[in-house]
């Protein structure tokens, strides 16, 4: 009971840190709004008697809400992926892109724009891609003689080298794009960022994250018999080949709908985790809400610093990097051993 009411007051905290950075980044911009001026805007939203000629209501309605919304998701997806990827593969250094899910879809994006495609197609693409680069994974893993239940350090081999020949794709694309039109967006894209999000955008988003984040959820105590290893959880009556095939399903979709959006956006689900860990310890059916939070607002703030630091926006992709190596590095050398 202690545990609980101790978790209870842990994700309180968390929550009304993540509204306070929500209200901050409706506020924080180039274009200033006030909150008399998002209450003023809402309440005539919500009376049918907005002006939709006004510049606030644009930024508001069409831009900074959109963008606050995909990097919530985007956050929470990619950091509960690396947190159930870390489970099932029982190593604290693993990241949503271990399949080859990131590699995958950016191929499937910078093919897109190599086809001078519509955003709609580019996202299509990129999520497409994500998924068919996990199943290459699976089927070469499978091919090479390993099962899900007792050789996950086959997939992850397998992972890698299907994520290294997507890489070669993308820089194929990169060769032979036009270097003056589709080169730059396919390079800014690979960066990550949240610059041209719209409410259309977050239909690649909301259904896969939301629907994968709740399944992890559910399964989050089968998660914590997976990362004692396949034997211990067989023993205890747990389907290791199908539990292990649902998870990495939900963390496949996830990733591969936050990079058709968001782009190449590292480091969150490496490290959010981990910072889950120190608040809520090991066990998944505390750590998964925790890291659900953290991720989202560590995203949001991230793309906040991305858009009101500089005067040119800065890609997520280059930021995250530049917290998250650090931290990750200080959570070495202070001999962090968070992991079960």
């Amino acid at each position: 009971m202690y545990q609980k009411k101790n978790l209870a007051s842990i994700l309180a905290v968390m929550s009304a840190v993540l509204i306070l950075l929500c209200l901050a980044s409706l506020m924080s911009g180039r274009f200033g709004i006030t909150p008399g001026d998002i209450y003023d805007l809402f309440a005539a939203k919500l009376s049918g008697n907005e002006d939709t000629s006004g510049g606030a209501y644009a930024v508001l309605f069409e831009s900074r809400i959109p963008r606050i919304a995909a990097a919530l998701l985007i956050g929470c997806g990619l950091s509960l992926s690396g947190a159930a990827y870390q489970g099932i593969f029982r190593n604290p250094m693993v990241s949503p892109d271990l399949l080859g899910a990131s590699a995958g879809a950016g191929f499937g994006a910078a093919f897109g724009f190599l086809l001078e495609m519509p955003a709609a197609g580019v996202q299509l693409l990129a999520f497409i891609f994500g998924i068919v680069s996990v199943v290459i994974t699976l089927i070469i893993s499978r091919m090479a003689g390993g099962k899900m239940e007792n050789s996950p350090i086959l997939m992850v081999l397998s992972g890698i080298v299907v994520g290294a020949l997507f890489q070669a794709f993308i820089s194929i694309i990169k060769y032979v794009a036009d270097p003056f039109d589709t080169m730059p967006s396919i390079a800014f894209w690979l960066m990550g960022g949240l610059t041209y999000v719209t409410s259309s955008d977050l239909v690649f988003l909301t259904v896969p994250v939301l629907v994968s984040a709740l399944v992890l959820y559910l399964m989050r105590w089968k998660i914590n018999l997976l990362s004692l290893g396949s034997d211990e959880a067989a023993a205890l009556g747990l389907s290791v080949r199908k539990y292990r095939g649902v998870i990495i399903i939900c963390a496949t979709l996830m990733t591969a709908s936050s990079v058709a959006v968001g782009g190449m956006i590292g480091w969150v689900g490496l490290i959010i985790p981990h910072f889950a860990r120190i608040f809520a310890g090991p066990d998944y059916r505390r750590m998964m809400p925790c890291t659900a939070v953290l991720g989202a607002g560590f995203l949001l703030m991230v793309d906040d610093v991305a858009r009101c630091m500089f005067p040119q926006e800065l890609p997520i992709g280059i930021l995250t990097a530049i917290i998250g190596a650090p931290v990750f590095i200080m959570l070495l050398t202070r001999g962090y051993r968070g992991f079960i």
